[in-house]
């Protein structure tokens, strides 16, 4: 009785889950920078998709229905670096997109070669505000 009230209460406070699914999660690309995106339309999917992986088709997402967002770690020196998105709620405020960082553990032998992980999502296609908040590894 109490684990279901506790249960209750967190869900009443906090937003709902919605479904999401893996576009692409890569620890290469051609974008450089960090940065986080929300994508809404074809038009904006094309020209990210081009500045991701211009010499592969863009996967398919049907914008009537649904959004891209995604994160972004920007150029890092090894591998051993990744960024997953663990979740993706709605709530009052909008959207909130929860992602996890790794990076390779002190000490850790790894290839020296520069990488660009990143990790995109369509999730149901919402307005509103989409917020974006880094938890823990």
């Amino acid at each position: 009785m109490m684990n279901t009230m506790v249960l209750l209460l967190a869900l009443m406070q906090g937003g709902s889950s919605m479904p999401m699914r893996t576009i692409e999660h890569s620890a290469q690309t051609f974008i450089e920078e960090a940065k986080q995106v929300v994508i809404r339309t074809p038009e904006e999917w094309a020209a990210l998709w081009k500045q991701n992986a211009a010499n592969r088709p863009a996967p398919a997402v049907d914008f009537t229905r649904e959004m891209v967002v995604g994160v972004y770690l920007g150029t890092r020196n090894t591998a051993g670096y990744s960024v997953e998105i663990v979740g993706v709620e709605k709530d009052a405020a909008g959207i909130l997109v929860r992602y996890r960082e790794r990076s390779p553990a002190r000490g850790m032998m790894t290839a020296q070669v520069i990488t660009s992980p990143y990790h995109l999502v369509a999730v149901p296609k919402t307005e509103g505000a989409v917020r974006f908040e880094k938890t823990a590894p």
